[in-house]
C-alpha cells in the first residue's frame, strides 16, 4: 500500500473510531488496530493522535460543507427541508465526533480546528445566500442567515442528548425557523420585507413555508 493510500486508510478508520465515540476516548492501539498494522507504523504516517484527528475532520468537515450544496431548483423551503435532512444524516453518522468537535475535543482551541469549523459555516452561509439568489447581503440578512446555521448546530447537539424529540420535525422545525427569523427581521427593515415577499410567492401551500402559516393560525382559530 502506498504512503497516500495508507493515510487515506488510517484518516477513515480514524473518522470510524471518532464517530462512534469522543475523540478523547479512541487511543492510538486502537486506531492501529482496526487498521491491522502496528502502532509505531501509525506514527509513521502522523505524529500523533491530534494530527490524525485533524486529518479525520478536514474529511468530516468536507462532507459537512458538501451537504448544504442543493440544486437551485424548486421552492426554497422544500430546499432548505432537503439539506437539513442531509445535514442530519450526518450528525447521526458522525455522532460523539459532532459533538466532540461543537463541545471541544482533543483539537479544540486549535487553529486548525477552528479553521475547518468556520470554513463549513462559511460554506453553509454561502449556499444560503445562493439559494436566495443574494450576492450582496445585507446587514440583517447576513444576521438571519449566520442565526440560523449557529441554530441548527445547537439544536443537533442538543438532540444528539436523548433525541427526545423526533428528527423529522426537528428537520422541518429548523426550516419554520429560519422562515420566522426572517419574517422578524422583515418587520425592521423594508428591504427584508422584500426578500420575505419574494420567497413566499414561489412557496406552494403544501410547502414547509405554508404548512407553518397553518400551525400559526390553527391555535388563534
Amino acid at each position: 500500500m502506498g504512503v497516500e493510500e495508507r493515510r487515506q486508510q488510517l484518516i477513515g478508520v480514524a473518522l470510524e473510531l471518532f464517530s462512534r465515540r469522543s475523540p478523547d476516548e479512541v487511543s492510538i492501539d486502537e486506531i492501529a488496530s482496526a487498521a491491522s498494522i502496528s502502532r509505531p507504523l501509525v506514527y509513521h504516517y502522523f505524529p500523533g493522535k491530534l494530527s490524525l484527528y485533524e486529518a479525520a475532520l478536514q474529511r468530516a468537515s468536507d462532507d459537512l460543507a458538501a451537504r448544504f450544496v442543493e440544486p437551485a431548483e424548486g421552492p426554497l423551503g422544500a430546499r432548505l427541508l432537503r439539506v437539513m435532512g442531509r445535514y442530519f444524516d450526518f450528525v447521526e453518522e458522525h455522532g460523539p465526533g459532532f459533538s466532540a468537535l461543537m463541545r471541544g475535543g482533543p483539537a479544540v482551541g486549535s487553529s486548525t480546528t477552528n479553521a475547518l469549523v468556520d470554513s463549513v459555516r462559511q460554506a453553509a452561509y454561502v449556499q444560503i445566500l445562493s439559494h436566495l439568489d443574494v450576492t450582496d447581503p445585507p446587514a440583517r440578512l447576513e444576521l438571519v442567515v449566520r442565526s440560523w446555521i449557529s441554530l441548527a448546530e445547537s439544536t443537533a447537539l442538543i438532540w444528539l442528548d436523548g433525541r427526545r424529540i423526533p428528527r423529522a420535525e426537528l428537520e422541518t422545525q429548523l426550516v419554520h425557523d429560519f422562515a420566522a427569523l426572517t419574517a422578524v427581521s422583515a418587520a425592521y427593515d423594508e428591504e427584508m420585507g422584500a426578500l420575505l415577499r419574494r420567497v413566499i410567492e414561489a412557496e406552494p401551500a403544501d410547502g414547509p413555508f405554508g404548512d407553518l402559516v397553518g400551525r400559526l393560525i390553527a391555535p388563534a382559530s
